[in-house]
């Protein structure tokens, strides 16, 4: 069976290796251009399969310090080097949902009546994506790249001058939908929901009631930013999901608490909910294998909005063979009806996708792409460990 993570097969390599060299250039370039205070929060130790390679690996989606350099943090010149490496590692349609996405913390602060703080002095805020480079990049050794911030999490590692690899991916939407000029309306993960209920519709009754966890939604996705994925992973309510345990200002925290308190409400899931839901080993909803045709390209397209989110080459769309189909799994939660708070996993050898669209009233996306075996590279690196060590 198709393996479908992020690692490499043997008529990949060249095209990683182009654009790991095209990372190693445009970060080599963006840390030349910083000042020293700047260079000590911007890179981070090398990648290892230690403890020391533990900030690395921590990553989010909320708005919270994602760690390294902010782009308030940089003058013009250097916040156009830091988005040039950003663009390396995405395709031209994965970039343009990155640049939408951050440009979204404007629509969503004044959607909440520019007052939102949390700890900082601004919530809501497109200058706070953060970007960090882990070692020394080059073609030998091992070498990454992070940048996160309110709905994006891009992570990725280069070992020997090879993209290794690409995951977590993360990209999100909020408000996921909104209105342009015209009678137009931005939706930039639109296509990542349409497909997913798409998929879920088509199915006749008997093998819907195999795909559907629950009636309805949890309040985010399952694996949430854990470093690890493991048999029995549980939603983690939002408060849970900040680099401090806890705000400075009690008044902040309790505002935070509030609405993570609220969003767990309104999905009302008790523990036989949680138990329907969480993340098995064995993948739970129906095969690709059980779906006919018309029903398997569907499930092709919606791989496609997240393999294609990193450059041509580089996606593992063109190891969607007719085994790889058959092995993965998908599963729904929630109602189909446009609107309403939903949820939707495809699970395969080598692939966790999660996708959510459940608060602010279903109007707040979050997206997924992981390998269980091999996020972050760390399978890589204690391979790279044994030879060179």
């Amino acid at each position: 069976m198709t393996d479908l993570g992020s690692r490499p097969v043997d008529d990949e390599v060249s095209a990683r290796r182009g654009v790991a060299a095209a990372m190693a250039d445009a970060a080599r370039a963006w840390l030349d251009g910083l000042d020293e205070a700047q260079r000590r929060k911007a890179q981070g130790a090398a990648p290892a399969d230690d403890a020391t390679d533990d900030e690395r690996r921590r990553w989010f989606y909320t708005p919270t310090d994602h760690g390294g350099l902010t782009l308030h943090e940089q003058r013009p010149r250097q916040q156009r080097g830091a988005m040039r490496l950003v663009a390396s590692g995405l395709s031209t349609a994965g970039y343009v949902t990155v640049a939408t996405t951050m440009g979204l913390e404007n629509v969503l602060d004044a959607h909440e009546g520019f007052v939102t703080i949390f700890d900082r002095e601004r919530g809501r805020d497109p200058g706070m994506y953060y970007l960090s480079v882990f070692g020394t990049p080059g073609d030998t050794g091992a070498w990454a790249w992070r940048f996160g911030g309110h709905h994006v999490s891009l992570n990725n590692l280069v070992v020997d001058g090879v993209l290794v690899s690409t995951t977590p991916c993360f990209m999100g939407a909020d408000p996921a939908s909104s209105p342009l000029l015209g009678g137009a309306v931005n939706r930039p993960l639109g296509r990542v929901e349409d497909l997913g209920r798409e998929l879920m519709r088509s199915l006749d009754p008997d093998t819907a009631a195999r795909a559907l966890l629950r009636a309805t939604a949890p309040s985010d996705f399952v694996t949430a930013n854990r470093t690890r994925i493991n048999h029995g992973d549980r939603v983690i309510p939002l408060a849970g999901i900040w680099r401090d345990a806890r705000f400075p200002d009690d008044v902040e925290q309790g505002k935070l608490q509030a609405l993570s308190d609220a969003i767990d409400a309104a999905a009302a899931y008790e523990e036989a909910d949680h138990e329907a839901v969480q993340y098995t080993l064995d993948p739970r909803g129906v095969a690709g294998g059980d779906l006919h045709a018309g029903q398997r390209e569907t499930l092709c397209l919606l791989l496609s909005t997240y393999f294609d989110r990193v450059p041509a080459g580089v996606s593992p769309m063109a190891r969607v063979d007719d085994a790889a189909l058959d092995g993965i799994h998908f599963a729904w939660a929630g109602p189909t009806e446009p609107g309403a708070p939903h949820y939707y996993r495809l699970q395969g050898p080598g692939l966790l996708i999660e996708w959510d669209n459940t608060q602010r009233g279903a109007n707040h996306a979050h997206s997924v792409w992981r390998d269980p075996s091999n996020d972050f590279g760390l399978d890589v690196l204690a391979r790279h460990r044994a030879r060179h060590h």
